[in-house]
């Protein structure tokens, strides 16, 4: 389990690492709610944020138990896909609903076309934002992780310490 006194900055950020921990999987928990009850899977665009929500709960739950560079890394790098991801979503949902609106209406372009994209229910366009959040989170719990220490590093640092003494 992660101790929240692990943290090369004391125990407050140990505990705040901790609670973004928590808040990530509960809201990659929700999300992914979400996503199956709307039947977000249907083709292979849909899928990313289900296999990557996947992934990444796999990597807390490691984490939350043992954590190590390695798996910090992994994390970081799953949580840049979230972003790529999200960014993504939002450009598929809006180009999906700019193309609906225009069927509806062939007139209509520039601001009067965004409003209406952008206020559609569905696909909601910057619903994939949630990603975007989500990745930022999980990068921010990455963020100066006292696991990022590669061993052999850590070994030279207690060394060199050792000696100074």
């Amino acid at each position: 389990m992660i101790d929240a006194r692990e943290s090369d900055n004391g125990p407050i950020a140990g505990r705040l690492r901790q609670l973004l921990l928590l808040i990530l999987a509960l809201g990659m928990i929700g999300t992914a709610a979400d996503l199956v009850l709307l039947q977000h899977y249907e083709d292979a665009w849909q899928a990313p944020p289900l296999v990557l929500i996947g992934s990444a709960l796999v990597v807390l739950a490691i984490l939350w138990i043992r954590s190590s560079w390695v798996m910090v890394t992994i994390m970081r790098v799953i949580m840049a896909l979230f972003i790529t991801s999200g960014a993504a979503g939002v450009l598929l949902h809006y180009n999906s609903n700019s193309e609906f609106q225009r069927e509806l209406d062939p007139t209509l372009s520039g601001w009067p076309l965004a409003v209406k994209v952008l206020s559609a229910k569905a696909p909601p366009a910057l619903a994939p934002g949630v990603m975007v959040q989500l990745g930022l989170i999980g990068l921010l719990f990455t963020y100066r992780h006292p696991s990022l220490v590669h061993p052999s590093r850590q070994r030279m640092l207690e060394h060199s310490s050792g000696a100074q003494k």
